[in-house]
Order: C-alpha cells, then structure tokens, then sequence
C-alpha cells in the first residue's frame, strides 16, 4: 500500500472510532450539566463519585484493549477460531474483574472518608456508586465487543451504537432525575439508573449485532461462551493487565494533579477543571486514531508486513499531528470563547478564572503535543502486542517524573497552575519520547528476526 492509501485506510477505520469517543465524551458532559441543573451537591457527589468509577473502569478495560490487537492479528490471517477465542476469553475477564471491584462500589463510603472526602458527599457518592456500580459489568463487556468490531474494521456500527447511548442517556436522565415522563424524582440515584440501563441496552444492541452482523455471525461469539479457555485467558491477561496499570498511571496523574491545583487555591482549581475538560475533548480525537494504530498495526503483525507498519505509523502520526496545530491554533486565539460555556455569566469569579484558564490553555498547546505523542505511540506499541515496557515507562515518566515536577513548580516554585501543567508536560514528554524509541526498538527487532 503507498502512503495515500495507509492515510484513507486510517481515517476511513480512525474516523468513526473518534465519533464514538466524542459521543462518550459527550455522555459525562450531559451528565454533569443535568445534575447542574437539578442540585449542586448532588452534582459534586456525582463527580467524586464519577471519578471513583472511572478509575475503577479504565483499569479494567485494559482486557478490551488486549482483545483488539489480538483479534486484529487473526483477522489478518483469516484465523476465526483464534478471534472467537480471545473475544470470549476477554469477555470472561471483564466479568470477573467486575465482581472483584464491585464491593469497592458497594462499600464506597469508608474508603472516600479515609481519603479526606467530604462525609455528606461521601455517603451521596456510595448512594450513586451502589446503582452504578454494577453498570460496571456491561461497560466493560461493551469496551470488549466494541475492541472486537473495531479490530474487524467495523467502526461504524460503534460510532451509531454510541451516539444511540447519548441520546437515550439524555432521555432517561430527564425522566429520572427531574421527575418527567411520568416517572417519579430520583435526583442522584436517578442519574445512576440512567447510566446502568443506557451501558445495559447499549450491550444488547451491540450482541445482537454481532449475532446477526454479516460480519461476524461466522465467529458464533456467544455459542457456548460458558466453557472456559484457559490458553487463550492466559494470553489474554498477560497483554491486559499492563495495559490496565498503564491506563492508571495517566488517569492518576491527572488525579493526583487537581489534588495539587487544589493546595493553591480555589479559582486555580476551577481554570484547571474547564481547561482539562476542553484539552479531554480534543484528545478523545488522538485516542481514536491510537486505537486505529492498534488495529492497523495487529493486521500489519498477521501480516508480517513491517513496512506496511512502518508507513501505516507515518500517516496516522500526520493525522494526529495536524489535529494538533488545530487545536493549538483555537487554544492560543480564543481561550475565552472555549471557556465561556462553562462559567455563569454573572459570576464575581469569572474574569479571573478566564484569565487563568486561558494560561493553562497556553501550556496545552505543548500539552496537546506531547499527549497526543505518547498515546500515538501506546497505540502503535499495543499493536504489535508490547505492553509490559510501555507499563513500566508510564509509572516512571507520570509518576516518577511528571507528578514531582508538577508539585515543584506549581507549589515550591510559586509558578501555579502553570507550573502544575508544566510539570505535566514534563512527564508526557518523557513518556512520548520512551515509548517512542521502543517503537523503532521494536520495530528493528522485528525486521531483524525476519531476515
């Protein structure tokens, strides 16, 4: 394939993957906003509590992200016996890793408090996470199946899949939190029915897909998915658990930085929270041209082919980039505009909080780069089915590095919220610069090994 042809394969296969990333996006956004509307403690339980989930979540969703390159490399070699086998054994994981963590939801209570948490909005957030908390076994089999599809380059169904999720959240939140509909006020919990009964429908839309789909009704996924595969669960968890500790390290990072943010004031704070929302937003863009990497360089890995993996790098690491000139563009000319949504108008904060956050947004446009750098490279490396060093390179270079130099020169320096997001900056640049020089590393060996 020549260069041009890598480019639309990306986009035609990335595309898709970031519509539903954005639509995913756009659930919390809507969730948050609803509950605005409603209560302001219920919102800040809802965050504390939301936040407590998805720390759970993104950890074990790195059994999904080992299913997609698996899957991808046998779909490559036209092996439907090995695709059936690592979906399901995928499949298999998540449910247990849903029933190990399902107590923390259960008894979210005592382990906020001991975290310094507020008790009234302890005891909320224990509220909400007993109901959401067992949506947390069709959001993960949902990241399965839709790593599954993604791997077939059936990204379409996905991004239709999940703007129904938006749609259909919006819906019952407005029945249930407020009241509509003919459905009795809920209020928080109402908002953590939402949740489970939209990951619960949007699970049985996407098994009957795979059930009747042209495309994968020949993998009979779910013929006797009860029988256990202890191979193929094997391998599974070796590539997923890395990638699970990975995806904590990042999303502790960000955790561990609002912590810090916190220690200087509160309208830093509030700066830091808008920018991270609108810097989340565009990096949902890089995260489904990562996962479009992975899938690409799985097939690439069927294959054998390393030149194809090669330039296949080379133009999704073009697309990327030029999403962010965009992005820096928008966040160096309007920082205002991008801003406004987020604060009340008539707020006696809000000049200052512009001014601010309009700071952080400066030091995103090196935060974008090298952001979307490291997830460029973690989904290339994916691919190819490397997960253990880019593990250890995550835990040294967020937390090693980046958290120390984001406490130095946010608070011992005196340097703020921007010193918070150099620090940041500091360590997704090492990490981008590790997992890149494991690439080439990687990729040297394999042609290397090829003769």
């Amino acid at each position: 394939m020549t260069f041009t042809q890598h480019l639309r394969a990306v986009l035609v296969l990335g595309l898709p993957l970031v519509g539903s990333h954005l639509a995913q996006f756009a659930v919390q956004m809507v969730d948050t906003i609803m509950l605005g509307w409603y209560d302001t403690t219920a919102l800040a339980a809802s965050v504390l509590a939301t936040s407590f989930f998805f720390v759970v979540f993104i950890m074990g969703a790195g059994f999904s992200f080992a299913v997609m390159p698996m899957v991808a490399e046998a779909a490559a070699s036209d092996n439907s016996t090995r695709i059936r086998r690592v979906t399901r054994m995928g499949l298999w994981l998540s449910v247990l890793y849903a029933l190990l963590f399902l107590p923390l939801m259960v008894w979210s209570d005592p382990l906020l408090r001991s975290l310094g948490q507020d008790p009234e909005l302890s005891a909320l957030a224990q509220e909400y996470l007993r109901i959401a908390g067992f949506g947390l076994f069709p959001a993960l089999l949902v990241m399965v199946i839709k790593s599954y599809l993604a791997a077939l380059e059936r990204t379409g169904v996905v991004l239709w899949v999940t703007i129904m999720a938006v749609f259909l959240n919006v819906l019952v939140n407005y029945a249930l939190i407020f009241g509509n509909l003919g459905m009795p006020e809920l209020g928080l919990r109402g908002a953590a029915i939402a949740s489970v009964i939209s990951q619960a429908i949007t699970l049985g839309v996407l098994s009957l897909y795979v059930v009747r789909g042209p495309a994968t009704r020949e993998h009979v996924l779910f013929q006797r998915i009860w029988r256990p595969d202890p191979e193929a669960f094997r391998e599974v968890f070796r590539l997923g658990w890395p990638i699970g500790l990975t995806n904590l390290a990042e999303s502790g990072m960000f955790s561990a930085s609002a912590l810090i943010i916190g220690l200087i004031g509160t309208l830093p704070l509030a700066a830091h929270g808008i920018a991270l929302q609108i810097t989340a937003a565009t990096f949902m863009i890089h995260v489904g041209l990562s996962q479009a990497a992975t899938v690409r360089a799985g097939r690439a890995m069927g294959r054998k082919d390393w030149s194809g993996l090669a330039v296949g790098a080379q133009a999704v690491v073009l697309l990327s980039f030029g999403a962010v000139v965009l992005a820096t563009i928008a966040f160096l000319a309007v920082p205002d505009l991008l801003m406004t949504g987020f604060l009340d108008p008539e707020s006696a904060d809000r000049d200052a909080v512009l001014v601010i956050g309009a700071s952080l947004l400066a030091v995103a446009a090196l935060f974008q780069l090298v952001d979307a750098g490291q997830v460029m490279a973690l989904g290339l490396l994916r691919g190819m089915q490397d997960t253990r060093w880019p593990m250890y390179a995550a835990a040294i270079s967020y937390w090693g590095l980046g958290i120390p130099a984001s406490y130095v020169l946010g608070v011992m320096l005196g340097f703020g919220g921007v010193g918070v997001w150099l620090g940041l900056v500091i360590g997704l640049l090492f990490a981008s610069a590790a997992l890149w020089w494991r690439y080439v590393h990687r990729l040297r060996e394999l042609r290397e090994a090829a003769g």
